[in-house]
């Protein structure tokens, strides 16, 4: 297995090998790096695609004397996969997989460049910092140095950074797996993004694995009217029709409905605390989780956001159409329900148009892949709790699962109790202390070691 002259491939070291640095030293530069380079996705093409990044990464892994493929969906859309050989090549493989596009930043809004790629404070700033170049960057690191030291994963491991993730995965994920399911083949598990990090529960550090997440339907609303002259009385007014529909939508209660993962992640927060908690009391669940209640709270019923709004063309002319967009997630078996209960709240004279879709995930925290993750944890973190829960938005394992493959969210990060690390996702000033993404190194390579 390992070379005899290397760090235990179940014991990372900090410390330089002969053969180059260790994951830890590295991780922040190629994050570094990685965040200065602009893969904003607007979500309509207009953006500067995923293929500088993704040359990038391909010259990282050469500069290791590995060969990976680049592949494109569209001019610029770019993709990159390879497969690294396992000690055991029997095993079915995992797939370890991170999503080389950002959403969009403002550079008004926030106090450093977002595309700067700065050090301060103990933390790395810039778009991408936690969803997902951090963690991109943690898997080329820990692959790098496993390279370097000639150490083979645990069974083969298909490494994958793809485009559009923030787009519904269509030019990436979704694309690989429908044009090229070869290169999962004897893939059954996958791990990526949106789990694996640090929690403070009343005191106690407990680290939440993502074994769920919900689903995805974005829908546009289209409103039909009599356009005519705005000085008129006009009882047929696609605006007014509109607003309706989007203030029934918004405004929806829907019922709490609390799934296994959720359940059992509540149940470990109530052995912790050694109180009850009530779920739809979210001061209690703020009291408790944090921010991190803003993410629980979401799972605990289907959702549906109105985002955007269209009409119009000029102050004095009433348009015949108008349009809305709705961003709905729903629970695991409810996709049509939501939709048809949005239809119903939409009313008369409003057309419910599916835009994307796509299904919720939903597995557990059994096996010998979570035994591995939740050791690996724990071996660098002894005392800690681990607990599953739901993820309120989705990943590329909705595409991996169409190939049956199991996903779980898995970025281990040791973090501050006082960070608001669910509002650094998508949001302004969005960064990641230093030591994390180093202590998420020497996770992720205990777990390809043992998994």
């Amino acid at each position: 297995m390992a070379d005899t002259a290397a760090p235990s491939s179940a014991q990372p070291s900090d410390r330089p090998s002969a053969r180059g640095p260790v994951a830890a030293d590295e991780v922040v530069d190629i994050a570094a790096d990685l965040i200065r380079i602009d893969s904003s996705n607007y979500g309509d093409g207009s953006g500067p695609g995923e293929r500088a990044a993704a040359e990038h990464v391909v010259g990282l892994l050469e500069e290791v004397g590995l060969a990976a493929e680049l592949l494109e969906s569209d001019p610029g859309r770019a993709n990159v996969v390879l497969r690294l050989p396992g000690e055991d090549r029997s095993r079915d493989a995992l797939v370890l997989h991170g999503h080389l596009d950002v959403v969009p930043a403002r550079a008004a809004d926030w106090s450093v460049d977002p595309f700067g790629g700065e050090v301060r404070d103990g933390c790395l700033w810039g778009r991408g910092a936690v969803d997902m170049k951090g963690m991109d960057a943690m898997i080329l690191s820990v692959v790098r140095q496993m390279t370097r030291e000639g150490r083979r994963p645990a069974r083969d491991v298909v490494v994958a950074f793809t485009a559009d993730e923030e787009a519904g995965s269509v030019k990436g994920a979704g694309f690989l797996v429908e044009t090229r399911p070869d290169l999962f083949e004897g893939a059954t598990e996958a791990v990526s993004e949106v789990g694996g990090f640090s929690l403070d529960v009343a005191g106690q550090r407990c680290y939440l694995v993502q074994t769920a997440e919900k689903g995805i339907a974005w829908v546009r609303l289209v409103a039909h009217g009599r356009a005519g002259h705005g000085s008129q009385v006009n009882d047929d007014n696609a605006v007014t029709r509109l607003a309706g529909a989007v203030a029934r939508i918004g405004a929806h209660r829907w019922p709490l409905e609390i799934r296994p993962t959720v359940r059992a992640f509540l149940e470990g927060v109530e052995d912790i605390t050694g109180e009850p908690l009530d779920p739809e009391d979210f001061d209690a669940l703020t009291r408790v989780l944090g921010t991190t209640a803003n993410w629980v709270g979401a799972t605990l019923r289907n959702t549906s956001n109105p985002t955007q709004l269209e009409a119009g063309y000029k102050h004095n002319v009433i348009p015949g159409t108008a349009t809305a967009l709705v961003d709905c997630r729903t629970l695991p078996g409810q996709g049509e329900h939501v939709l048809d209960v949005v239809r119903e709240l939409a009313g008369p004279g409003v057309d419910v148009e599916v835009v994307h879709q796509d299904t919720a995930l939903e597995t557990d925290l059994t096996g010998s892949l979570p035994d591995a993750m939740v050791a690996a944890l724990l071996a660098e973190d002894p005392g800690a709790r681990v607990l599953p829960y739901c993820l309120s938005g989705g990943t590329d394992n909705k595409a991996l699962a169409r190939l049956g493959i199991r996903g779980f969210g898995f970025a281990p990060l040791q973090l501050p109790a006082d960070l608001d690390f669910a509002g650094m996702f998508h949001g302004v000033d969005e960064r990641v202390p230093t030591e994390a993404l180093r202590f998420g190194t020497r996770v992720l390579d205990r777990l390809l070691a043992t998994c």
